[in-house]
């Protein structure tokens, strides 16, 4: 049976309040931390700049922005690994995730380095730098930088936010404490970069898994091309509004005057850092929950958590005196400036905040896979390089072109959100949680798959040599294993290539209230049954009525064979259905004639006639078989152009041979 409407709003409400305390929580630590890395952070600024002064402030804080425009594809990494790992719940599923791109981060993390150095004398040149071998230092640290984003990524999808606190509070210590060794030892900006260096080092090393990781769990298929593309595009925007003003700052002014607007950026960052720390804890819970309930609560739960820091900040900001500044920085380095250094300060907090409160939108979208919100930010980016170019008659001019940007940005991202709902399962009715017997692999699912189609006439020149294979193989034989999917590929390759990398298959017992759940597989001869929908129960009451007013057609009559088959054993006895999550409606793949025909014999048992497998994956609305839209009919076509001559007689029977050939020689 189904839950009662008001039982489901006290279980929404609950679990809301539930998904709110996780983010309250993790936002907890990560601003307690932030709070104490924000404040090393300004410690370190203020004694790098009364050190180095203004001009060696500015080439200092020009390497380290350089370096921060890594954190690109740093971020994209570890939110991508954030995002995998608290969607699987299994220990070696997620350390299948961790090593495979730990493994890709290593990989870009050293072409990165060699780029950098190898450009390493022109953005000498560009930079007005003064020494080669900084930028040298710089790509080394870049090329850690980027694997350190997946050790992160993995504690944020675990939720151990304490682990992610204390790693990133291990970087800025270290990188606090060598910058002051090095510069007594008189190593000046090149003992700066060297810190940085030692910093990320360390908290690679702190970033260590347990043992359940240590071990080579092998590799796996994740993060389809297009959820890693969003990822990246989203990070690249996002290190270019928040990185590229010092560096045409630096570019534009003399390096007394860019030396103060860095100092003015990395102070007004800070409400960026505590902002992030929400962002942080939300993003993960966000991630792993589908509903519109949850997924909403947690959304606004951060723009409350966000807004409020974000004020609080600029409220303190606007209201310290210039005297504080003064004490701080040193009065020979404020020399440099034009103007009041508190109200750059304002200004600049204040831009920052409406961008913070951006991200926490354009975050929920990344999170749920939903949206445009990495093109928005990449064209804001672009904006905001045209915009700063075009007016730097002042520092002030620069900050306020940047307000100017950013407060299109935060308008456009929330239009869609005060439009409705994000998603469209949003919109789709909640069922009690599937019934969920085992963990099936893919091989087995491919063999039910195959039993069940193997009558058809396509397989006639396969029967004969094959038969013993598909009805009674071995499933831990990897040989059999590859005839059977070259098999199933030869009827249903175009099936089976839509379904989500991430698809995970369980056996599951389907109760009497879940046959309200199901979809049929939307092939035309069910469509004129179909009404508004797939539904399968509103499908059998149409069938049901042609039958009564004695209609007979191929359909109809090929539904009562199989009516009549059921009662002995001819009739394959597997089900496989494909749905988001075991919360909302499920779409049969295999079976949909022989569920329609149980549900007209034996109405009352007809949940218990077969054995159900269902795949489930967050991503599987982008699967025509379960939602067809503009983007999952896209996606149909190019798989369809890929594979066009992928799936035919000759390319199928020369696999076939050559794999019949190696088991009948072993």
């Amino acid at each position: 049976m189904t839950t009662p409407p008001e039982t489901r709003v006290e279980t929404a409400a609950g679990h809301s309040a539930g998904l709110r305390g996780r983010v309250v929580r993790g936002s907890a630590i990560l601003l307690l931390s932030t709070g104490l890395v924000a404040a090393t952070n300004l410690l370190y600024n203020i004694l790098m700049a009364r050190i180095l002064g203004a001009s060696g402030f500015g080439h200092a804080s020009a390497l380290y922005t350089l370096l921060m425009l890594v954190t690109a594809i740093t971020f994209s990494f570890q939110i991508i690994t954030a995002k995998f790992t608290a969607r699987n719940s299994e220990t070696l599923v997620r350390a299948q995730i961790y090593a495979t791109l730990l493994r890709r981060s290593w990989q870009v993390g050293l072409g990165i380095a060699v780029l950098i150095a190898a450009g390493s004398a022109y953005l000498k040149s560009y930079f007005n730098l003064p020494a080669q071998h900084d930028l040298v230092l710089l790509a080394v640290a870049a090329g850690v930088y980027i694997p350190l984003g997946v050790r992160r990524g993995r504690m944020q999808g675990c939720y151990n936010f304490r682990a992610l606190a204390i790693n990133v509070v291990v970087e800025v210590v270290v990188k606090l404490g060598g910058a002051l060794l090095f510069l007594h030892m008189g190593m000046g900006v090149t003992g700066v970069m060297a810190a940085v260096l030692l910093s990320i080092v360390a908290a690679y090393i702190a970033g260590q898994p347990g043992t359940g990781y240590r071990a080579k769990p092998g590799l796996i298929k994740i993060a389809p091309f297009g959820e890693g593309l969003q990822a990246v595009l989203y990070f690249i925007g996002q290190v270019i509004l928040s990185n590229l003003d010092i560096l045409l700052v630096k570019h534009i002014f003399p390096p007394p005057e860019a030396g103060i607007y860095a100092a003015v950026a990395l102070v007004g960052r800070v409400v960026f850092m505590l902002s992030w720390s929400v962002v942080s804890s939300m993003f993960p819970v966000s991630a792993s929950h589908t509903q519109r309930q949850g997924g909403r609560s947690v959304l606004y739960t951060g723009l409350l958590l966000v807004g409020s820091v974000t004020s609080v900040f600029i409220a303190a900001i606007a209201l310290a005196p210039e005297a504080v500044w003064t004490m701080l920085l040193g009065k020979p380095f404020l020399l440099a400036s034009v103007g009041s250094f508190s109200a750059l300060l304002t200004e600049y907090a204040f831009m920052t905040g409406i961008y913070c409160i951006a991200v926490v939108i354009m975050m929920y979208e990344i999170s749920r896979r939903i949206g445009t919100a990495a093109w928005v930010q990449l064209g804001a980016s672009v904006l905001l390089a045209g915009a700063i170019l075009s007016y730097h008659d002042s520092l002030s001019q620069v900050i306020l072109a940047q307000l100017f940007v950013m407060c299109g940005l935060l308008a456009v991202v929330t239009v869609p959100l005060l439009r409705g709902p994000y998603e469209a399962a949003e919109h789709l009715p909640t069922w009690e949680p599937l019934q969920r017997l085992r963990p099936v692999p893919e091989a087995e699912i491919v063999a039910e798959f195959l039993r069940g189609e193997f009558y058809h006439p396509q397989f006639d020149p396969y029967r004969r040599d094959f038969k013993q294979i598909v009805e009674q193989g071995d499933l831990d034989d990897p040989q059999q294993n590859f005839i059977r999917r070259a098999l199933l590929f030869r009827r249903r390759g175009r099936l089976w290539r839509e379904l989500p990398a991430d698809t995970q298959w369980w056996e599951i017992e389907l109760m009497a209230g879940d046959l309200g759940r199901l979809q049929a597989f939307p092939r035309n001869e069910w469509r004129r049954f179909a009404g508004a929908g797939f539904h399968l129960t509103e499908m059998i009451t149409r069938i049901q009525a042609e039958l009564a007013r004695g209609q007979q057609n191929r359909f109809l009559n090929k539904l009562g064979a199989i009516a009549t088959d059921l009662r002995g054993s001819q009739v394959p006895d597997a089900v496989l259905l494909i749905g988001i999550d075991g919360h909302h409606p499920l779409t049969i793949i295999e079976g949909n004639h022989r569920m329609a025909a149980a549900m007209l014999a034996m109405p009352e048992s007809a949940h218990r006639r077969f054995r159900f497998y269902c795949g489930l994956s967050p991503n599987m609305n982008s699967c025509c078989w379960h939602k067809t839209d503009v983007r999952s009919l896209s996606r149909y076509a190019r798989h369809s152009v890929r594979y066009l001559f992928h799936d035919r007689d000759f390319f199928i029977s020369r696999l076939l041979r050559e794999k019949l050939a190696q088991i009948e020689a072993s």
